[in-house]
């Protein structure tokens, strides 16, 4: 997310195009340049019966974005197919590869996201061949799909339940639709100690265990909770009215406005819940 200012600076964008695949055993190792349209890797994936991205289809953007991210939706998160990152190191001025633990992933994090010493120029995934899916492990994906948790299902069928899901929630760019102007969900899932979430699980608030003991839960639930309705917004910017993590440019929205929403909902949720908000975007000039 950038300034209305812009950024005083170069932006590189890179076009790079490219993939190439290698079968191995019971699986291929898929090489894809940054440039690539990362739904178009992932729509040619499922055609070719390669398992294990297939629900991360309909996210924006490109594949060199992913790991810097580490995208994740519907129970699936990229770090999980990585094998390997090729980056260019700006302080030695050379190309090097970097393996999945040295790429410091975490929850829509890497050790990529909030500095600018490397540029993604490649990244290679490992995935299983097969006309099924992963393991579904996300309960919504799996009522959408009529399964339980935990089966497999044909990879096309799991691509359009997804890209369903994203469209009903404003998340598959529609021009005519301002729901969909937006980066994505605004903030992230609040990771809290156990130990510090039991007023929250005394009212009534979502709960996913981690196994180092820490419990994920909704911010969109303590958002809603907090006062901030679906559509709620003012001076062009607005929650999107089908998805409360998504904060909306309804048109004439400017990216000060759009901050100006994220600090009152951020102080709102702070001050009903001890709770404080974290952004997903990076922001660019500019701070929350």
């Amino acid at each position: 997310m950038v300034a209305d200012d812009g950024y005083p600076g170069t932006v590189v964008l890179l076009r790079t195009r490219g993939c190439t695949v290698t079968r191995e055993g019971d699986g291929v190792r898929l090489r894809v340049a940054a440039g690539e349209p990362w739904d178009e890797v992932v729509a040619r994936c499922v055609a070719e019966g390669w398992s294990g991205i297939e629900c991360l289809s309909g996210i924006p953007g490109s594949a060199g974005a992913t790991p810097i991210q580490n995208v994740g939706a519907y129970g699936q998160e990229i770090a999980e197919t990585i094998e390997a990152v090729r980056v260019y190191d700006r302080e030695r001025d050379a190309d090097t590869v970097l393996a999945p633990a040295d790429c410091g992933f975490g929850y829509r994090t890497s050790r990529f996201k909030h500095a600018d010493r490397w540029i993604v120029l490649e990244v290679v995934l490992r995935l299983a061949v097969s006309d099924r899916s992963a393991p579904i492990r996300y309960p919504e994906l799996a009522r959408a799909l009529g399964v339980a948790v935990g089966d497999r299902v044909p990879l096309d069928e799991t691509r359009a339940a997804v890209l369903k899901l994203r469209a009903g929630k404003g998340m598959v760019l529609d021009p005519d639709d301002p729901d969909t102007f937006s980066v994505g969900s605004f903030f992230t899932n609040p990771v809290l100690p156990a130990a510090g979430f039991g007023h929250l699980r005394a009212a009534g608030a979502p709960a996913w265990p981690n196994p180092d003991g820490t419990v994920k839960t909704s911010a969109a639930w303590l958002i809603e909770r907090a006062g901030f309705a679906k559509g709620y917004g003012r001076d062009g910017v607005a929650i999107s009215t089908k998805h409360t993590l998504a904060l909306t440019n309804r048109g004439t929205g400017t990216t000060a406005a759009l901050l100006d929403l994220a600090r009152e909902i951020r102080a709102g949720v702070a001050q009903r819940f001890g709770v404080t908000l974290v952004p997903e975007p990076v922001l660019v000039n500019c701070a929350l």
